[in-house]
C-alpha cells in the first residue's frame, strides 16, 4: 500500500507543528523547511483545518497551530481524513474494476484483511508518538529551534 502525496504532506505539516513550541508557523515556513510545493500546502493545510486537526489565524501576523496536544492527535484518523480510498487492488472499485475473477477471487479478502490491519496498526499511533525524537527531527529543519528543558532540581552545572 502507498500513501498519497498528499497524506505524506498532511503529516509532515502535523510533524512542523507538533515541534513548534511557541507562536504560529505558516504556509511559506513550512514549504521552505520541508522544500515542497507552497501550493501543495495550501489544500493540505485547509484540510487539516477543515478536518479540525490545525487552527488557522488569517492575516498579517497569521498562521497556523495544532488543534490538540500530540497525544490526541491520532496517526490513523489523519490517514482516513486525507486519503480518498484504499483501492489497494482495482477490484475493490466496485464501479470501475474489470477484473473477470472478482466474484470469486479469494486474494480479495486477504487483501482486505491487509488493509484492515494497515489502519489498525496507524490506530495505535499518536502523532506524540512521531515525535518522540524531537531533538533530532528539530535539527533537521532550518527555522525550528526547541526550546532546552530546564535542568532537573538537585542537579549542579559547572
Amino acid at each position: 500500500m502507498q500513501l498519497t502525496l498528499y497524506t505524506d504532506y498532511s503529516l509532515r505539516v502535523l510533524t512542523y507543528l507538533g515541534l513548534k513550541d511557541e507562536g504560529l508557523a505558516t504556509i511559506t515556513e513550512i514549504s521552505d523547511n520541508y522544500d515542497i510545493s507552497r501550493n501543495h500546502l495550501v489544500k493540505v493545510v485547509h484540510n487539516l483545518s477543515n478536518n479540525g486537526f490545525i487552527h488557522t489565524v488569517r492575516g498579517k501576523g497569521g498562521g497556523m497551530r495544532l488543534a490538540f496536544a500530540p497525544e490526541d492527535i491520532n496517526v490513523g484518523a489523519v490517514v482516513r481524513s486525507t486519503e480518498k480510498n484504499f483501492n489497494i487492488v482495482e477490484c475493490f472499485d466496485r464501479e470501475n474494476s474489470t477484473c473477470p475473477i472478482t466474484p470469486v477471487c479469494a486474494l480479495k479478502g486477504a487483501l482486505k484483511e491487509a488493509s484492515r490491519n494497515f489502519l489498525a496498526v496507524l490506530d495505535r499511533y499518536t502523532l506524540a508518538d512521531v515525535l518522540v525524537n524531537r531533538d533530532e527531527l528539530a535539527a533537521s529543519f532550518k527555522s525550528i529551534k526547541i526550546h532546552e528543558k530546564p535542568p532537573a532540581s538537585g542537579m549542579l552545572h559547572s
